[in-house]
């Protein structure tokens, strides 16, 4: 049940959320400006109160994702009816990703080939950051090389064993099981898989209802992640990578206000202002947590409570999108790419700036949906192009209001690739 139906009086969860957003920004950048981030009772704070407080609310979504993505990618391919309706749906899905997530890298490099953030960095403050970020930096680098490459990266979708997959949260894996279940689903129609359908659709009602619980906790974790940030960096951070910062936020907002409306415009017949004030609950959970694969409950809900949209489409596109369309990812990674190149003084040709293109677009795909999922990527692919991968250290700091940012975009994004796919289904299948 919504906010809104529980009762006219009580404040929605996005204004709930919003206030606890405020509340901890203000507090942490008292903290932080008036007794200082390494003051005894600030770290007593952030370590054992607001940081296990909102570690304990992504553990407890976290835990329940699994169940949820599963659950609803099956159902929304089996409600699809037949396969002739999948490929229509799952190539619309797939085209318009690659279409949103190659403007969204191209946007990103034209801005930092313009601007130069990485030639503005002050040489003292950059040292500093990157030895304080050189452990962390260290095995995020070291992370890349059990990353699966090339062939191996498409291999490693198809999972030999998905108990495994789901325990090792391989989030592409499992739902390429839930892919290929969904499918025998469409073309086994008998008396047993409409009772597997059937425990299934139970399975996603109690993942919906548990997560409902849970979600009620998410303004006082947005205190905590707000505190958390403001009390131990203040603006600091952001000053010293203002540029930088400033680019990706830029992009971002660019993407989203620019491309996004366009695209609902015109290719989905929607307002973008409707859209928008539609979604701003989903954005608000995603810009607090910094998580996808943690908005989804929202986003699934709100697609069909807010927006309206047909069950059977926004539970496809958005289990699948919660993954595999991610173009703030795909944008970051390439901005961060160039700018540590040019930080680092490495000249990037033509050809492999449009190779860091290509594969931030993939690697927007496959990125995990968690905080900071795109790190190792982003080692990865300066470690291609003859970039010091270790330069991430530089970044780190600022790394986890980019991601809110970045998140804020992935999940609006999936919210419009849905509204955009859905444009035209019942007239398709009408037909």
């Amino acid at each position: 049940m919504s906010e809104a139906k529980a009762g006219s009086g009580k404040l929605q969860l996005h204004w709930k959320m919003l206030i606890g957003f405020l509340a901890g920004l203000a507090l942490g950048l008292v903290a932080h400006y008036g007794a200082g981030s390494d003051a005894g009772w600030v770290q007593w704070l952030t370590t054992y109160v607001t940081q296990p407080a909102g570690t304990l609310f992504l553990r407890l979504i976290f835990m329940l994702v699994i169940p949820l993505l599963f659950s609803a990618l099956i159902i929304g391919v089996a409600e699809m009816g037949d396969v002739r309706s999948l490929g229509r749906v799952g190539w619309k899905t797939l085209g318009y990703t690659v279409i949103a997530s190659g403007i969204a890298v191209a946007l990103g490099l034209l801005l930092v080939n313009w601007l130069q953030p990485g030639a503005g960095v002050d040489p003292a403050a950059a040292q500093a950051m990157l030895a304080q970020g050189a452990d962390r930096a260290k095995d995020i680098v070291g992370s890349t090389a059990s990353q699966p490459r090339g062939l191996d990266m498409l291999l490693a979708i198809v999972p030999d064993n998905v108990v495994k997959a789901a325990a090792e949260n391989t989030i592409l894996a499992v739902m390429f099981f839930a892919l290929m279940l969904g499918i025998g689903l469409v073309l086994t129609r008998t008396p047993a898989t409409e009772t597997l359908l059937r425990g299934i659709q139970g399975l996603f009602e109690v993942s919906m209802t548990l997560i409902g619980l849970v979600i009620r906790l998410a303004p006082y974790a947005v205190f905590c992640f707000m505190f958390n940030l403001a009390a131990l960096f203040g603006w600091d951070l952001l000053n010293s990578l203002g540029k930088y910062v400033g680019v990706v936020v830029l992009a971002l907002a660019l993407h989203m206000l620019v491309v996004y409306s366009l695209m609902l415009k015109f290719l989905g017949g929607w307002s973008p202002l409707k859209f928008f004030k539609g979604s701003q609950e989903a954005m608000v959970m995603a810009f607090s947590t910094a998580s996808s694969n943690a908005t989804l409950p929202v986003s699934l809900r709100v697609a069909e409570e807010k927006l309206h949209l047909p069950k059977k489409i926004s539970r496809f596109v958005l289990t699948v999108g919660a993954t595999a369309n991610q173009n703030g990812t795909a944008l970051f990674e390439g901005v961060t790419v160039l700018f540590l190149a040019q930080f680092f003084g490495v000249d990037l040709s033509l050809t492999q700036q449009v190779t860091v293109m290509f594969v931030c677009i993939l690697g927007g795909i496959g990125t995990a949906g968690v905080p900071a999922g795109s790190l190792p990527v982003v080692a990865l692919i300066c470690g291609m192009v003859g970039v010091p991968p270790e330069g991430i250290g530089l970044i780190l700091g600022v790394d986890r209001f980019l991601d809110m940012c970045r998140t804020t975009l992935n999940v609006t994004g999936d919210l419009m690739l849905a509204a955009v796919v859905s444009n035209g289904e019942e007239d398709a299948e009408a037909a």
